[in-house]
């Protein structure tokens, strides 16, 4: 496959470039990370929902509680909705958490993470347990304390996980990533890109209204997980996904640390692969 001039230098070197075309889904790699790209948004939620059920399958071989953290947000639409459509899954095994949530958000406000899950994950299937964070409580301290405790016990093998427009993962917004993190979960301030994209995504009327604090799992607690699957569809995420696979590895956008995880696999569409110029997407 030729190389278009506008690309990263990794890929002008050689170092972590592959692709193949294969019923109108392109496959490549970059460095550790692996990536397909999707005719549509669906096409992608519905790959990812299949790798997801397949380690599912093969995490209950081990015959041992599945620990899964699920991310939230429009990214996770599709892949949710044909996750839990999957029939057969050892949902009765799986113990299950989520990645953040709203600081003084009440748990019935559409935007709430938990809510969003109830509504797409934990009323569409009979999970073991499902722990949630409780972003309304007086003390966060203790919240962060007993989640934790909670998420050790389980060891969580599996993340479907997603990427922010300013290349956050979680919330761990560029002014407040940390990828040696001492703290495996805390308050963090969310920043302007942030809470643009929850308004721009419908969440909520403006981004003023979104709330300015959040609990969020830490980099370094989601880089433990040992398998990362990652859905990014729409073209709002075009440039974070090109800036995640050649932007330098730093907290400015968080996201490009994806690139030393040994597991990763990042399942695109069309418009969210827009930028990357080194991929040539045919019919």
């Amino acid at each position: 496959m030729p190389i278009p001039p506008r690309m990263s230098s990794d890929f002008q070197a050689g170092k972590g470039f592959m692709g193949t075309l294969n019923s109108r889904v392109t496959y490549f790699t970059s460095g550790t990370v692996k990536l397909e790209i999707h005719p549509d948004r669906k096409g992608a939620g519905a790959a990812a929902a299949r790798a997801a059920a397949e380690e599912l399958r093969r995490l209950d071989q081990l015959d041992k509680d599945i620990g899964v953290i699920f991310a939230t947000g429009a990214s996770q639409f599709d892949t949710l909705e044909a996750l839990t459509s999957i029939p057969g899954l050892p949902w009765n095994h799986v113990l299950g958490f989520h990645l953040d949530e709203y600081v003084g958000l009440g748990e019935d406000h559409p935007a709430s993470f938990r809510h969003y899950l109830r509504e797409k994950l934990t009323q569409r299937v009979a999970m073991r347990e499902f722990f949630e964070i409780n972003g309304s409580a007086d003390d966060l301290d203790a919240v962060c304390r007993e989640y934790v405790k909670a998420l050790h016990r389980a060891n969580p093998q599996l993340c479907l996980l997603g990427i922010g427009e300013n290349g956050h993962l979680a919330f761990n917004d560029p002014a407040e990533a940390d990828f040696n993190d001492p703290e495996a979960m805390k308050v963090v301030k969310l920043d302007l890109v942030c809470r643009q994209q929850q308004a721009a995504e419908g969440w909520f009327r403006s981004w003023e209204e979104v709330p300015e604090r959040a609990l969020t799992l830490t980099i370094p607690t989601l880089f433990r997980i040992p398998k990362l699957i990652v859905s990014v569809p729409g073209g709002r995420k075009a440039q974070a996904i090109r800036r995640t696979l050649q932007d330098p590895i730093t907290t400015d956008c968080p996201s490009t640390l994806l690139r030393t995880h040994p597991d990763v696999t990042i399942y695109l569409d069309t418009d969210s692969a827009a930028e990357l110029n080194s991929v040539s997407v045919r019919p």
